[in-house]
């Protein structure tokens, strides 16, 4: 659990900073930042589930979790409880820290590092992978935090329980999680944060909060075989 417990810190490190910073840049540059994060959060995504296509073997299995979770996300509609949740604690009624919290959650959560490290952790007590994703998210945070506030430090322990749930699942089924499950579920991730992308930039309302039970599809698939 140690690579959790540091990739946990540098995103709670990084969210503080990105918060100081914030108050120094100017409207104009904070849209400029907006821009970058979308842009970023599109062209990760898209490199997640590109670079993941060979190792699938059920090709429109992705399809099939995209449609059946968006049915699932829109009828529960998980992004207006999210919206109304976050504005509760947000002093800014109109802040975009829904949507910010959504990408950062995504973005530090769903990655070949993400979910490969706690397993390598658990497996062979390697935080490598750990370690290097808490180097990236540490940049990332920094970035989301100076556009969205102080408010994307709450995406510190969403990381720490995802991480720290893949953790002790792999300790509880030793090898059992393939990598088949692995790549369809950076495929679907992938294109959940791509979504993510879209919104930002303003080019398509994408709602991709209720798209997110697609990534339980897969691995309730792979159960079932």
């Amino acid at each position: 659990m140690l690579g959790t417990i540091v990739n946990t810190c540098t995103i709670t490190c990084g969210s503080i900073l990105g918060t100081i910073l914030k108050k120094g840049i100017k409207s104009k540059y904070q849209e400029a930042l907006y821009n970058a994060m979308g842009m970023a959060a599109f062209i990760l995504g898209i490199n997640a589930s590109v670079s993941h296509f060979p190792d699938s073997k059920y090709p429109v299995l992705f399809i099939v979790c995209l449609a059946i979770g968006s049915l699932i996300g829109y009828a529960l509609n998980f992004q207006a409880k999210f919206s109304s949740l976050v504005e509760k604690f947000s002093k800014n009624k109109k802040s975009q820290l829904a949507e910010g919290l959504s990408t950062g959650i995504l973005l530090y959560c769903i990655g070949t590092l993400s979910i490969l490290g706690p397993v390598q952790s658990a497996l062979h007590n390697d935080n490598t992978y750990l370690f290097t994703n808490a180097a990236l998210d540490f940049v990332t945070s920094t970035v989301l935090a100076s556009t969205y506030g102080i408010g994307m430090i709450l995406a510190a322990p969403i990381l720490f329980i995802w991480q720290g749930s893949i953790y002790f699942i792999t300790s509880a089924i030793g090898s059992g999680i393939s990598n088949g499950l692995m790549a369809e579920l950076s495929i679907v991730g992938g294109i959940l944060i791509t979504c993510s992308g879209l919104s930002i930039l303003k080019i398509k309302e994408m709602n991709t909060l209720n798209m997110l039970p697609s990534l339980f599809i897969p691995i309730i698939f792979y159960i079932i075989i």
